[in-house]
Order: C-alpha cells, then structure tokens, then sequence
C-alpha cells in the first residue's frame, strides 16, 4: 500500500514538472531573447553569448519610450475601468440570478455564455464602423464598452455561482434584524462573496489586459492604444533590423504586473476557486 502510494506520489510530481516546463519553456525563451543583440536574433542560440539590457533600454527611455509607455498607461486605465464596472455590474446581476425567482434567469445565464463564445472578429468591422461614426473610435470609452463584452459573462457565471452557495438564511437574518434589503447585501452578502468577487476581478483584468484583436482594430493612434496593439508597431533602429528584441523586452515587462498579482494574491484566488467548485 505504502510502496503504492509512494509511486503514485512520484508520477505526478513528474507530471507537474513536465506541465511547469511545458509552460515556461515560452517565457524562458522570451526573455533570454529580450537579453540579446540585434545580430544575434538570428544565430539561433537560445541563450545570448553576452546579455544585453539595449533592448529594455530602447522601450523605456530609448526612440521606443514614447510608444510603449503610452501604450502600457493605456492598458493599464482600460484595462481597471473595464474590470471594476463588468465586477460591480456582475455582482448586481448574479447576485438577482442567484436569489430571485424570475422567469427568464436560464435565457440570461445563456445568452451571457453565447456572448462570451461569440468569435469576437465577426463584431469588429460593424463595431469599427460604427465607433467611426459615432466618435467612440480610438478612445478609451471605445475599448471599454467592448471589454465587457469579454469581461461581464464570465464574471456573472462565475459570482453566480459564489452567490449560489451563500446560505439564505444570513440575509433573513439581517433582515429581521431590521436591515433593508441593500443593507442585507451590502453587509452580510457581500463580504461573503469577497474571495469569489476578488477571483473575479482578476479573471476580468486579465481578459482585458491581453485582448488583442478589439486594440487593434479599434484604434489608430497613440491615444488609446493598449500595449498588445502596440507590440506590432514596434520597429528596429533601421530598416534591417528586426524588432523581436524590443517586442521580447516589452512583452516581459508587461507580463511582469500579472505575475505579481497572481503571486501577491494566490491564496485569495486559489480560496476563491475552490470555493466556487463547491456545490451549495
């Protein structure tokens, strides 16, 4: 029994080691290419002969600072406007999902899931045209109403559930204690949900940190241009030179904030996970 548990134990210690490797293999490899010289993109070498910070550099005060450091206060704006109101307006509606009996709570939980499936290329070129001629083109308003197309789905299925689990009978209680029914949920409700709202406003920030397709195409210039968008302008000192050092260096940086979210947070999100795989 001992010896069986033993190799057991062993193999999936070996099956994490392979997945942990399987995905870091890509951020190693993006970041010993953002150490190397121009000359040396295409040595292939996976490690550089000597490290270089040129390319760090070149983005933060070098002839790319203006383009990338726009582009990550962009990101970063956008990216917290959208997940604070798909968060605030997804706690709303999960939380009436979640309580209320009403007919028509399947067609809104599956409408919003149809919405979030929706392949989001087909809705760029009406949305282009229409941002144009309404004036939403290449504004952060114009980026935002689209990430809650990406953000708010995901954030009702997934605080529903949290609410789902939290027992009636608290909000009775209060209640009877003489409290409103906003109070009720402001106060007995919510700090309930914290660790499920929490999880959530990570998930949401992450989807509207990495979009690419809505940056893209929905902006032109500088203005409000997120750092995803922004990668693909990114240019060499000259003609011949390739810019995957400069895009290696930035796409490390920008990559930077979500890991030390994930590291500063992971018990909160790990609590808030778990706790919404739990039937109520």
């Amino acid at each position: 029994m001992k010896a069986s548990r033993t190799k057991e134990r062993v193999t999936w210690i070996i099956i994490s080691v392979l997945v942990l490797l399987y995905a870091l293999f890509p951020v190693v490899s993006i970041m010993a290419t953002s150490f190397k010289l121009p000359s040396e993109l295409t040595s292939g070498k996976f490690l550089p002969s000597s490290w270089t910070g040129s390319n760090y550099e070149q983005i933060l005060v070098g002839s790319a600072q203006d383009l990338f450091l726009s582009s990550l206060r962009n990101s970063i704006g956008i990216a917290l406007i959208a997940t604070f109101i798909a968060v605030v307006l997804a706690t709303l509606c999960a939380y009436a999902i979640a309580r209320l009996d009403f007919p028509g709570k399947k067609v809104i939980l599956t409408t919003a899931l149809a919405v979030s499936i929706f392949p989001v290329i087909s809705i760029v070129t009406p949305l282009f045209n229409l941002w144009r001629n309404i004036g939403l083109y290449d504004t952060w308003p114009g980026l935002i109403i689209p990430y809650l197309s990406l953000t708010l789905p995901i954030s009702i299925w997934t605080l529903a559930a949290f609410f789902r689990q939290i027992p009636w009978e608290l909000e009775q209680a209060a209640q009877v204690d003489g409290a409103t029914t906003w109070q009720a949920f402001r106060k007995a409700i919510v700090p309930l949900a914290a660790p499920g709202v929490f999880t959530t406003a990570i998930i949401a920030f992450f989807i509207a940190w990495n979009d690419f397709v809505y940056g893209i195409s929905l902006t032109s210039t500088e203005a409000a241009r997120p750092v995803p968008a922004a990668l693909a302008f990114f240019t060499g000192a000259s003609q011949f030179e390739s810019p995957v050092g400069a895009i290696s260096a930035a796409a490390i940086i920008v990559t930077i904030p979500i890991v030390l979210l994930v590291l500063l947070f992971q018990r909160q999100i790990v609590s808030g996970l778990t706790q919404g795989a739990v039937k109520g």
